[in-house]
C-alpha cells in the first residue's frame, strides 16, 4: 500500500474526530455559549446538514479541478471550519461554523476514495479504500475520547483547535504524499450528474440510507440503553463506545479483502449479519458481557457494509465516480438522522429502551431487500470496472514524471 493512503487516513481521522467529539462535549459547550444541553445538541444536526449539502455541492463545483488540488482545497475548508468553531463567540456563529466544518466531509471522502482506488492494482482497490476508512474508525477509539478529555479538562474550544491542528497535518501529508491525478477532458458537473442518473447508483444510495439507518437506530441511543438496561455507570460508557470503535476497525480490515473478492455478496452478508446482531442485542442488552460482545460485533458488521456500498456506487457511476462516492456520505448522514428519529419514536411510544434494536433490524432487512433488488436488476450486465484509473486521453497527457501509474479498479458482478 502506498504512503499516500496514510495521508488519506489522516484526513479521515480528523473528520471522524470532529464529527463525534461534539456529542461528548455538549454540557461544556452548552455552558460556554449559554444554551441548554438539548439546544446545544442541534450542533450535531448542523454538522450533518453541512455534510448532506456539501458532498454533492462541493464535488460538483470541483468537478474540473485535479483531485490532489481539490483535496487540498477541501482540507483548507475543513481547517477553517474547525478553527471558526473554536473561536465562535455565541451559539448562532457556532452553529454556522459547524455547518461550515461539515461541508467538506463528504467531498473529502468521495474524492479520497477515488484517489485511493487509483493508487493500487485492480485487485486491491477496495482494500485501498478501506485503508482510508480506517482513519475514521480509529478516530472512534483514539481521537474522540482524547478530544473529549481535552475539552473537559481545558475547555471545549481546545478540542476544536486540536482538530484544526489535525487538519494542518492532513494538509501537509496530502501535499507531500498524494500524486497528481489529472482529470479527463470529459470531466465536469454535467458528466458527474449524468453518472448520478444511473439507476444502480440511486438504488445504492437508498440502500445506504435505509440499511445503515439500522446501525444508527441503536448507536444514537446506546448510552441510555446501557445505563438503563445493562446497568453500566455513565463513566464506563465511554469505554464501551471505544469497543464499538474496535469492532468498526476490525470490520473495516475485513471489508476490504472481502469486497475485492465478491462485492455484492459482501454487502448482502453485512446487512444480514447486522440484522441478526441487532436482534441479538435486543435480548443481550440486559447482561453486561453478552451486551459488550454484541456491541463490538455490531460495530464490525456496520463497517462491513460501508466499503461494499462505496465501491458499488463508484462502479455504477462508471467514468464519473467522484460525486457518487461523495453522495454516499450524504446518504450515511441521512441514515443517521432517520435511524435516530425512528428509534426515538418507538422509545417515545413506550416500547422500551431496547426497542430501537428491533427497528434497526427491520431497517437492515429492508436495506437487504433493496440491495438484492439492485443485484437482480443488474444480473446479466457482466462485469464493470469500479473506477477507470485514467482515460486514454489522460494517458496521452500522462501523469507527471516520476509518479506511480494508477490502478484500474476492481470489478463487481
Amino acid at each position: 500500500m502506498p504512503l499516500a493512503l496514510l495521508a488519506l487516513a489522516v484526513v479521515a481521522f480528523g473528520i471522524g474526530t470532529t464529527e463525534f467529539v461534539t456529542m461528548g462535549l455538549l454540557p461544556q459547550i452548552a455552558d460556554g455559549v449559554g444554551v441548554s444541553v438539548p439546544h446545544a445538541g442541534n450542533l450535531v444536526s448542523a454538522y450533518a446538514l453541512g455534510v448532506v449539502v456539501g458532498a454533492p455541492l462541493l464535488t460538483g463545483l470541483g468537478a474540473r479541478i485535479p483531485h490532489k488540488r481539490l483535496l487540498l482545497l477541501l482540507s483548507g475548508l475543513f481547517i477553517i471550519g474547525n478553527t471558526a468553531s473554536a473561536l465562535a463567540p455565541n451559539f448562532g456563529l457556532l452553529f454556522a461554523a459547524r455547518v461550515l466544518a461539515g461541508l467538506p466531509h463528504g467531498a473529502l471522502f468521495g474524492v479520497g476514495a477515488v484517489v485511493a482506488s487509483r493508487l493500487v492494482a485492480p485487485e486491491r482497490a477496495a482494500r485501498a479504500v478501506s485503508t482510508m476508512f480506517l482513519g475514521l474508525t480509529v478516530a472512534n477509539i483514539v481521537g474522540v475520547p482524547a478530544g473529549t478529555a481535552l475539552g473537559q479538562q481545558l475547555g471545549w474550544r481546545y478540542a476544536y483547535f486540536a482538530v484544526g491542528v489535525l487538519g494542518l497535518l492532513a494538509f501537509a501529508a496530502l501535499a507531500f504524499l498524494v500524486p497528481h491525478q489529472p482529470r479527463g477532458p470529459q470531466s465536469g458537473i454535467r458528466h458527474e450528474l449524468r453518472a448520478m442518473g444511473n439507476r444502480q447508483v440511486a438504488i445504492g444510495l437508498v440502500t445506504a440510507v435505509v440499511g445503515f439507518g439500522g446501525f444508527f437506530a441503536v448507536y444514537s441511543y446506546l448510552v441510555p440503553m446501557l445505563t438503563h438496561l445493562t446497568g453500566l455507570s455513565d463513566s464506563s460508557t465511554t469505554l464501551v463506545l471505544a469497543l464499538y470503535g474496535v469492532g468498526m476497525t476490525l470490520g473495516t480490515l475485513v471489508a476490504g479483502p472481502l469486497t475485492d473478492r465478491a462485492l455484492r455478496p459482501s454487502l448482502y452478508a453485512g446487512l444480514v449479519l447486522l440484522a441478526a446482531a441487532l436482534v441479538t442485542f435486543y435480548f443481550a442488552v440486559h447482561s453486561t458481557i453478552p451486551a459488550l460482545i454484541t456491541i463490538t460485533f455490531i460495530g464490525g458488521v456496520g463497517a462491513l457494509i460501508t466499503t461494499p456500498i462505496q465501491m458499488l456506487l463508484m462502479a455504477k457511476a462508471d467514468k464519473a465516480p467522484t460525486m457518487a462516492a461523495a453522495s454516499n456520505h450524504s446518504a450515511f448522514n441521512l441514515a443517521n438522522a432517520g435511524g435516530a428519529w425512528l428509534g426515538g419514536l418507538v422509545i417515545g411510544a413506550g416500547w422500551g429502551w431496547a426497542s430501537p434494536a428491533l427497528v434497526g433490524a427491520a431497517l437492515a432487512l429492508a436495506g437487504l431487500g433493496l440491495a438484492v433488488t439492485g443485484g437482480v436488476m443488474d444480473r446479466g450486465t457482466g462485469r464493470s470496472a469500479v473506477v477507470a484509473s485514467s482515460s486514454s486521453t489522460e494517458r496521452e497527457h500522462g501523469t507527471e514524471a516520476g509518479e506511480p501509474a494508477a490502478g484500474q479498479g476492481t470489478t463487481v458482478t
